[in-house]
């Protein structure tokens, strides 16, 4: 399948009182057509590549390419041909839906009505609001006219920053409907989220901590990856619990997820001084692995 984005050796810091490394020899393929998804936590360097592969921020090291079209060299000509939805809503706030489209539209030098059949199905539902001024709108609309005003040139390559965070459940599920609908319209996407959960609707994925690449697959072969017995613990009280745990001298990895303490044991000593504990096996989750992978670069 062919490559479309191609990052190769990318490495940038920032300048200050404490110098930060925010991406550490990054390289990754995303082929054409793909929901490419960036799974990592706040100040994972997210949003550092996507600047870098969106023409807005300088590589220290490394170079990448879009469609074959370096992103220093040829930055006029990608931008063209790229949407990007920055994660903090960067719109007009007081400019109504429809001038913050047209605004947006005109900037690449066409029309609403030229491109609307790109943007009906999410515009559809924006519609009832267009006069309303878009620092009005709730989050979950915010989110829609921003992904409408990165497709209203019609780009065929995507990218998507922490689209759906701070929104509510609903409008998640609802955004990552209307990714799904896109790439079935050929449109490369790539997205980044802190969402665990989210991972799991994406293609391929690439987790990243600290600005590293630790692992790049499919979700489900990431967690078939997985290389332990996993078991989940549950008592009156957790958080003594991982205290315990802790200190034992057979127990590899032990951390609290939702109501339950995680557990992955050394050998076969499942043994546990606790009083009044629940231990069952389970299978592993994308965080599960994150967690797994974050521990491997740490020792």
């Amino acid at each position: 399948m062919k490559s479309i984005i191609s990052i190769h050796h990318v490495s940038k810091s920032y300048e200050g009182r404490t110098p930060v490394t925010a991406l550490q020899d990054i390289s990754l393929q995303i082929n054409k057509g793909e929901l490419f998804g960036l799974i990592g936590p706040d100040g994972a360097g997210k949003t550092s590549l996507f600047r870098i592969l969106t023409t807005l921020l300088l590589a220290d090291l490394g170079n990448a390419s879009i469609d074959g079209m370096d992103v220093v060299k040829d930055f006029r000509k990608i931008r063209m041909y790229i949407g990007y939805m920055p994660g903090r809503f960067s719109l007009y706030q007081d400019l109504t839906v429809e001038e913050n489209l047209k605004f947006f539209a005109d900037v690449f030098n066409t029309t609403i009505a030229a491109n609307y059949d790109m943007i009906s199905p999410i515009y559809g539902q924006l519609a009832p609001f267009k006069n309303r001024r878009a620092g009005k709108l709730s989050g979950g609309m915010k989110q829609k006219l921003a992904l409408c005003c990165a497709l209203i040139h019609k780009p065929y390559i995507l990218f998507l920053d922490e689209p759906t965070t701070g929104v509510d459940p609903v409008s998640r599920k609802e955004f990552w409907q209307m990714l799904r609908a896109l790439k079935e319209q050929n449109i490369t996407i790539m997205v980044s989220t802190p969402y665990m959960d989210e991972a799991a609707l994406c293609d391929r994925i690439a987790l990243i901590q600290a600005g590293k690449i630790m692992q790049v697959d499919t979700p489900a072969q990431v967690i078939a990856n997985y290389p332990f017995r996993l078991y989940k613990a549950k008592a009156s009280n957790n958080y003594r619990l991982l205290e315990t745990v802790k200190e034992q001298d057979n127990i590899l990895l032990s951390y609290i997820s939702g109501d339950q303490v995680r557990l992955v044991f050394k050998e076969n000593d499942r043994r546990i001084d606790f009083p009044g504990i629940e231990l069952e096996e389970v299978e592993p989750t994308i965080e599960d692995c994150f967690i797994q992978l974050m521990k491997n670069e740490s020792d």
